[in-house]
């Protein structure tokens, strides 16, 4: 395995909360590598809200399918409102209702498994920084942040970034798994096109290029919207259509 140094000025602890263990042990033994300690292993909803009470990690990787009534959705409500931690959701589902309900607890991060190394990786760095630089700067943020994550798009149209939603008139437009990908790259360059292959690798996690499958997805959201958001820049990439 390749060794990632730590970008962390102190040790981070995590929590995982995966009932398959085999799975849960990959990835302890991963995070210990990129220098973060690991608070335990829970299995449960009951097991990770009582875990979280008593040990005050920095961070929980949370399943969002548990054993038990509770699911890792529920407990993630829990955790943020109790504790203010972050929370990453570790997945196997991407259909829309479980996106759907995922982000209505407002997870700082989304992982389909298996994921990969590097991406687990990002995932809890981004996530770290964001919380943490939220509460060292809320006071002078609080002005700012509303401009920051709502992106103003043409015809009437807004993203939040913050919650992956596009509104329109008030009104949520209900996207795909991909097509909030989509946004949510685009969104990352605003003042610029983004390439084919970027977005392609971005949504289908995948090396090789995508153009018919990506020229698909944003047909569909122009059927969709009944507007093109989304503008073509000649041989250079897409680019969103803001105001």
């Amino acid at each position: 395995m390749t060794k990632f140094p730590n970008l962390c000025k102190e040790e981070k602890s995590v929590l995982i909360v995966e009932d398959e263990i085999v799975l849960a042990l990959g990835m302890e033994y991963s995070l210990e590598e990129f220098g973060y300690e690991v608070s335990g292993i829970e299995t449960t909803a009951e097991g990770a809200i009582s875990h979280v009470f008593e040990n005050k990690p920095d961070i929980v990787l949370m399943d969002i399918k548990l054993k038990g009534i509770q699911t890792g959705i529920d407990a993630a409500k829990q955790i943020w409102n109790s504790s203010k931690i972050p929370v990453v959701f570790l997945t196997s589902y991407s259909d829309d209702k479980t996106i759907k309900n995922a982000m209505l607890s407002e997870p700082y991060g989304y992982l389909i498994k298996p994921c990969r190394d590097t991406e687990l990786k990002v995932a809890i760095e981004t996530a770290l920084h964001k919380h943490n630089y939220f509460f060292k700067n809320k006071d002078s943020l609080d002005n700012k942040i509303e401009s920051k994550l709502l992106i103003k798009c043409e015809n009437g149209f807004l993203y939040d970034k913050g919650k992956n939603l596009l509104y329109k008139n008030d009104n949520v437009v209900k996207l795909t798994g991909n097509e909030v990908k989509l946004f949510d790259v685009l969104t990352d360059y605003l003042n610029e096109p983004v390439s084919f292959e970027r977005i392609s690798s971005f949504i289908w996690r995948s090396e090789d290029s995508e153009i018919g499958k990506l020229r698909t997805l944003i047909y569909r959201i122009k059927n969709k919207l009944g507007v093109n958001l989304i503008e073509n820049i000649f041989e250079m990439g897409y680019k969103l259509r803001i105001k």
